[in-house]
């Protein structure tokens, strides 16, 4: 029996580059960082001789995203669109979506739309996409 979600995974190219992202600009702190290898008969990845850098994040110790950097064999190149069986994303709820839309749009981070906002069983919600800087899918969302 499952007992709680404990982390999400991405695979990034560039880890200082995504750390510094999620670290400056979003706010989460290093948690943990891991460097590993796996024997030539494999290991739980099922890829022998992985060669990967992992660094956990957070606000706290409910659940951590895990940037995973293989440094061999290289992760291949290309995401998938929003729409695209297989594709993922990291939601995270916000006080305030239209001043985080503000603040990130000026450190250059692309959204694909405006802040939406409804109202959703009594209250208003906000929801809006962007990307981070390697192309992963980021969702923010307001309650109120």
């Amino acid at each position: 029996m499952l007992t709680r979600i404990h982390h999400t995974g991405i695979t990034v190219h560039n880890l200082d580059l995504m750390v510094n992202f999620y670290t400056q600009n979003l706010g989460l702190r290093v948690l943990r960082e891991i460097e590993m290898e796996a024997p030539s008969s494999g290991d739980h990845t099922g890829i022998p001789g992985a060669h990967r850098k992992l660094v956990f994040l957070g606000l706290d110790d409910t659940h951590e995203i895990e940037l995973v950097h293989y440094v061999s064999p290289p992760a291949s190149e290309g995401h998938l669109d929003r729409h695209q069986l297989g594709s993922m994303h990291v939601g995270f709820l916000v006080d305030d979506l239209r001043e985080l839309h503000s603040r990130l749009s000026a450190q250059g981070v692309h959204f694909a739309t405006e802040p939406k906002f409804k109202e959703e069983d009594g209250a208003t919600v906000g929801v809006i996409y962007a990307r981070d800087p390697e192309g992963n899918w980021l969702e923010f969302i307001e309650r109120n």
